[in-house]
């Protein structure tokens, strides 16, 4: 039964971390859904979350919520600003959105310490350096 019901996988869906100036000293950074799909993405749902350890200490960020009605074909979407010093825990972002009658959803998350100098890309759409994940 279980097996009948059809997950069709997340594809060209990227989640971006991009310092604003460009460089990776930068201490504000933003968080970008880029839509690398041929369709538009249908009531976007993104739900963000940190948590890990700082200094021996427990730290985990609100639960935030974003809502786009459509993200078109081949855009990027500012989602919310981040402090350099989060990157040492894990940051979670999850998205769900509506592809014609099929609801999808996938977990991008950036990984303690993941966002590197070593790391950082051309990210597409956007044309500016950062770390991106798929």
């Amino acid at each position: 039964m279980k097996q009948d019901i059809l997950t069709p996988a997340v594809q060209d869906v990227v989640v971006a971390a991009v310092p604003r100036d460009g460089k990776y000293e930068e201490e504000i950074w933003d968080i970008f859904v880029i839509n690398l799909r041929e369709d538009s993405m249908d009531n976007v749902l993104i739900t963000s979350q940190g948590y890990g350890m700082i200094n021996g200490s427990d730290k985990s960020t609100t639960v935030l919520r974003h809502f786009h009605q459509r993200m078109g074909s081949h855009i990027a979407v500012k989602i919310e600003p981040i402090q350099k010093e989060l990157f040492a825990i894990q940051n979670e972002y999850w998205i769900s959105f509506n592809d014609k009658e099929v609801m999808l959803d996938k977990k991008f998350i950036f990984k303690a310490n993941s966002i590197t100098p070593e790391e950082m890309v051309m990210i597409p759409v956007l044309n500016k350096m950062g770390v991106m994940i798929k």
